[in-house]
């Protein structure tokens, strides 16, 4: 939906002749659009914090209500007083465990200097022992029955609370999206115009050229044409040449997309500097022994900005409701990173989408690789998945988080890693399925790191089904599980 609302703008903005004065309207649109999203995300977190006022309120009243049955409690007294704050730290511990003991409710009295004393000797004080012992059940029944009649309006405040997320997302997003439209580059005036005195010389028509260069030294040169006859060439090569000559550096296509082919009123070309490494991927999957379908779902794509994204998502389960959740993790990421979010943002949104609409138990982990092939590094997140692998001949190394899955809880537990590639690096991601099938290990990555350390094949075809088979004939020749393995090597470009 997103997407498809900032292509509608992009056309409008960039569309026909491409003239500038729509651009200034068209930020100022996108600003409002996004304060207007902000404000209601505010709205719906301020309803959310008077909503948890207001339990708290209302549980507080009840427990009072009650308290007044057992006037004759020793406890009693100080119980009623609402001014001391008591009540109000019985309700924060009952938030955090959904119940209270008697160790608890002494240590709260102790922590005010109220004792009570002979509490450790029960033959003497039998009745203090009684009366300890009725407030901590009298406690604990009213909020066990408050819960229940308030669960549906607990839901509603989670959901209020995760849509409030959502929407700051959304607002970021667009937010991003208006400045980029309004940024100035600078420092690429000379070669823009050397660029189109080249491109006239040879008859290639160009509407407009804009010219990045990200932190990393790469270039990204974005194009705009005139819409191509069917029988044209999109003149890439030639394109490729002039960039290269004017930018001194190796300048390759990166993205095409032919008004043509898209039924658009322009073309754009997107061309990048070449990147200085290459990557070989080998996939190997088997499903759970008699399901119809696995619960794994893998995605590969190149992102705008020239990196890599390798994601692997195991949904809970096996079967369709399992491939359900992890094919929801994996095409939002795709998309929402395709639509101008950034990559916390996107996790944030998966993460709370999937809390408000899965069932119990279909929630999903999410292991994600990005590449940058031209600076030579790469990103791992993970949010409730298993360790990644990196094999360079004999030594492996593991990374691993003990985050929870996507859709557990209504904040992304996020765990992020960098780190640079060298040159034959061969990094193996897995699902749970491939891990937990060796029952004689205690710590479950061991004997996949030893396997790995084993191997003498950078082949990562073979690497990928020489672990999917290890795994399989850990279950007597049977998959215990849904089980996935991508296995990607890292190569210098010559």
């Amino acid at each position: 939906m997103l997407q498809t609302f900032l292509q509608k703008i992009y056309t409008c903005q960039y569309g026909g002749t491409r003239t500038i004065e729509n651009t200034t309207d068209t930020v100022y649109k996108l600003n409002t659009v996004s304060e207007t999203i902000n404000e209601m995300s505010k709205n719906y977190k301020d309803e959310s914090n008077e909503e948890d006022t207001e339990n708290k309120e209302k549980f507080i009243q009840t427990l009072l209500d009650k308290l007044d049955k057992i006037k004759d409690n020793i406890l009693y007294e100080e119980l009623i007083d609402e001014e001391n704050g008591l009540v109000y730290e019985i309700y924060d511990i009952l938030l955090k465990k959904n119940s209270i003991t008697k160790d608890d409710l002494v240590k709260l009295l102790e922590n005010r200097n109220e004792y009570i004393l002979g509490f450790d000797d029960f033959d003497t004080n039998f009745k203090v022992e009684e009366s300890v012992n009725i407030v901590v059940r009298l406690i604990n029944e009213t909020y066990k029955i408050f819960n229940v009649n308030n669960l549906w309006k607990h839901k509603i405040q989670e959901n209020k609370k995760v849509i409030a997320s959502q929407l700051g997302g959304v607002s970021r997003a667009i937010s991003s999206v208006a400045k980029s439209i309004n940024k100035k580059e600078a420092g690429f005036e000379e070669e823009i115009k050397e660029i189109q005195i080249l491109c006239k010389q040879r008859d290639i028509e160009i509407l407009d050229i804009k010219i990045e260069k990200a932190k990393t030294g790469r270039y990204i040169i974005n194009i705009y044409k005139a819409v191509c006859q069917e029988d044209e060439e999109c003149r890439i090569d030639e394109l490729e040449y002039i960039l290269s000559k004017v930018l001194k550096a190796e300048i390759v296509l990166q993205k095409n997309m032919c008004a043509v082919k898209n039924e658009q009123n322009l073309c754009k070309q997107v061309y990048m500097s070449k990147d200085k490494f290459m990557i070989q991927v080998g996939l190997a999957y088997e499903k759970k022994d008699g399901s119809l379908v696995s619960g794994d779902y893998n995605a590969q794509m190149k992102l705008d900005d020239g990196k890599y994204l390798i994601a692997l998502s195991d949904g809970m389960g096996s079967g369709s409701e399992a491939r359900k959740s992890s094919q929801i993790a994996i095409k939002m990421l795709c998309r929402m990173l395709g639509s101008g979010f950034d990559k916390d943002t996107s996790l944030e949104l998966i993460n709370s989408s999937m809390y408000i609409n899965s069932k119990e138990d279909t929630y999903a982990t999410l292991d994600v690789a990005i590449l940058d092939l031209y600076a030579g590094n790469m990103e791992f997140m993970k949010n409730g998945a298993c360790p990644t692998f990196i094999k360079n001949k004999r030594s492996v190394k593991v990374v691993k988080s003990v985050s929870l899955p996507a859709g557990i809880l209504d904040k992304v537990d996020l765990v992020v890693y960098d780190k640079d590639l060298n040159d034959g690096d061969i990094i193996i991601m897995c699902t749970d399925g491939i891990l937990e099938s060796n029952v004689e290990y205690e710590n479950k990555e061991v004997w996949v790191k030893n396997l790995l350390e084993e191997m003498e094949t950078d082949n990562v075809q073979k690497i990928a089904n020489i672990l999917l088979a290890q795994a399989v004939d850990n279950g007597v020749g049977k998959a215990k599980d849904d089980m996935t393995v991508i296995a990607v090597k890292v190569k210098k470009n010559i």
